[in-house]
């Protein structure tokens, strides 16, 4: 296992030493507002499983109907588009974007009206 980094414990980059983060994260506000969609979805038997996905240039949040299929949806932060259509993103099943913008909010707004859907139905 020479070169390996099985069992490896990597720290996440802590920005307030002055260096550059070394890959992008989800602040906490912008997590708790994923994760409270994440739990409506599930208790609306829409979504089972999640993952993230952390790199230098991202950070993606992927919701699963079932573990073992591609995401029913995938949430992305791009620092670096923050200038430009915004930095966030919502992508669907099938990889097309839903949403982007500069709001976490707007571009949750998508799912936010399925879930309403799934709930009265």
């Amino acid at each position: 296992m020479a070169g390996s980094n099985a069992g490896q414990i990597i720290p996440f980059p802590n920005g307030s030493l002055g260096k550059a983060a070394s890959q992008v994260g989800f602040e906490r506000a912008e997590l708790q507002k994923i994760l409270d969609l994440y739990g409506r979805m599930v208790a609306a038997g829409e979504w089972r499983d999640y993952a993230m996905d952390f790199t230098k240039d991202f950070a993606s949040f992927s919701a699963f109907r079932r573990a073992a299929e591609k995401p029913q949806a995938r949430i992305e932060k791009r620092p670096s588009l923050r200038n430009k259509q915004g930095m966030w993103t919502l992508f669907g099943e099938h990889g097309q974007v839903l949403k982007r913008g500069h709001e976490l909010a707007g571009v949750l707004a998508p799912m936010e009206r399925r879930l309403v859907k799934a709930v009265d139905a």
